[in-house]
């Protein structure tokens, strides 16, 4: 296979194949080539944070071994609620994953891992086999692929400057020197791409906030789309890479949802979309077809059970009642931003190339047209908390009721914002939260793809952090509500 020219991943240049054909043969071959010395098994955790295990190389024979057996570990220390005396489980490597690792002293390969119980079985309540196992129901169930991708959204914190200091709310795209960051959103992007995480584009976020003895300067970083699990894998690879570069510019890093009494939080919209035999399922000639109806119809049905993955701590619901670009309403809309779902502009046809005739006058080259329609469907309910493999793998769930029930294309017509401007609204609080998903808990419980025991402990955690949501006093008491947006300063 001939390797791209601009192929920035250094294993897939080495050995001259795609990622997805990697072997534990060619990550020793690559290790040795490169000159690595360690590697760094990598899972996600049960809060949904990446987790490392070191392994100095002692020989060919224990490189060999780690991997391709992986290790065990101690479950209980990973999931809350999982029985000590019954838990160790496996983590084995998926070698697709594989990576150079950027940062630490010594030179490494990275490996993300997947969790096995002691029979060998996938771990029910292990976070990529959850959305793994959601993707295949689908996949089952319609023939068809959710593909996926986030807008990761972050604030760095930093002291005021003096020079060319940044103006308030006016960040978005801004450029240096006023743009506060760029070097450290720079290195990010360059780390992500060498890791495989593949990216769209970065730019400066319109949320800029001024205080007394900080100024928070907010950044965005949009992927590109995959499958389910792989694009949960990136999400959290990036929120790694993030606080990892701004650590070393002795810079804080928050994606909370909720950062300030002024400016705008930090969501994480997903974009996705529905792809057969390599083809968009969800556009036709005239827009947005039946498909892509029936999948915003599904969203919307569950939109107010998917907080419980995706808006995961008090102040989600701090920045809903926010207002700004915060979901108003449970209803959708084409390039409408005050909906739960947009169906953003997309490029195709006549008008792409007319633009680009007149943008270059006298130009004959072809347009090049994308392998699979570019068109996708924007939730715009996460924020920065959401437990993003949960969160994705609860969207498939949603998508396959929405493609199967024969009242879906009626429900996006009662839900569009082109029909209707009083719609049903999202819980407001994380109680509130938990009580929708108890109700809601046999749709994501069918087919094995959310086990009983992880929606359990899913409620009991919302309903446990319900304590320190606000209720409308305690939101305008701004002591009360700076401590308690401190409290959840570091989520996801």
């Amino acid at each position: 296979m001939t390797i791209d020219a601009f192929e920035p991943h250094p294993i897939v240049r080495l050995l001259g194949k795609p990622s997805v054909d990697f072997t534990g043969g060619d990550l020793v071959r690559a290790i040795e080539q490169l000159g690595l010395h360690q590697v760094n098994l990598r899972y996600v955790g049960g809060d949904g944070r990446l987790k490392t295990l070191a392994f100095p190389i002692n020989s060919r024979e224990h490189l060999i071994e780690v991997l391709t057996r992986g290790e065990r570990v101690d479950g209980s220390s990973v999931f809350a609620g999982t029985d000590t005396g019954s838990s160790d489980v496996y983590i084995v490597p998926r070698h697709r994953t594989a990576f150079v690792n950027p940062f630490g002293e010594r030179s490494s390969l990275d490996v993300l891992c997947s969790f096995y119980d002691e029979f060998g079985k996938p771990l029910p309540y292990a976070r990529e086999q959850v959305v793994r196992r959601a993707a295949e129901v689908l996949t089952q169930e319609t023939g068809m692929t959710l593909e996926a991708f986030g807008e990761l959204e972050y604030y760095l914190v930093d002291e005021p400057e003096r020079i060319y200091p940044v103006e308030e709310e006016r960040g978005y795209q801004e450029s240096g020197p006023f743009s506060k960051g760029e070097e450290i959103r720079e290195k990010v992007l360059g780390h992500l791409c060498a890791m495989g995480v593949p990216l769209k584009y970065a730019h400066g976020e319109v949320g800029n906030i001024l205080e007394d003895d900080r100024q928070l300067v907010q950044h965005e970083i949009e992927l590109q789309p995959v499958p389910l699990e792989q694009a949960a894998d990136n999400l959290v690879l990036a929120k790694w890479v993030v606080r990892e570069v701004a650590h070393a510019h002795g810079l804080e890093v928050t994606f909370a949802p909720s950062v300030s009494g002024e400016g705008a939080g930090n969501g994480l919209h997903i974009h996705s979309r529905l792809v057969h035999d390599g083809a968009s399922a969800i556009v036709g000639r005239k827009g947005i077809n039946d498909t892509g109806r029936r999948l915003i119809a599904g969203y919307l049905s569950a939109a107010r059970a998917l907080t419980a993955f995706g808006n995961t701590v008090p102040t989600s619901y701090l920045r809903f009642t926010d207002g700004g670009e915060s979901p108003e309403g449970i209803c959708w809309g084409e390039r409408d931003r005050s909906g739960l779902v947009r169906v953003p502009l997309a490029w195709g046809g006549d008008v792409l190339a007319g633009m680009v005739a007149h943008a270059n006058p006298g130009s004959t080259e072809p347009v090049p047209e994308p392998a699979t329609h570019p068109q996708t469907v924007e939730l715009r309910l996460g924020d920065g908390s959401a437990d993003v493999h949960l969160l994705l793998a609860g969207m498939a769930v949603a998508a396959k009721r929405g493609l199967g029930d024969p009242g879906s294309l009626e429900l996006a017509e009662r839900l569009s914002t082109a029909n209707h401007d009083d719609f049903e609204q999202l819980p407001t609080s994380c109680a509130e939260s938990a009580d929708v998903l108890e109700a809601e808990r046999e749709m994501f419980e069918a087919d094995g793809v959310f086990p009983e025991a992880l929606i359990d402990a899913l409620l009991v955690g919302l309903r446990d952090a319900d304590d320190d949501t606000p209720d409308g006093e305690l939101a305008k008491d701004e002591a009360a509500r700076e401590e308690l947006i401190r409290r959840y300063w570091h989520v996801g």
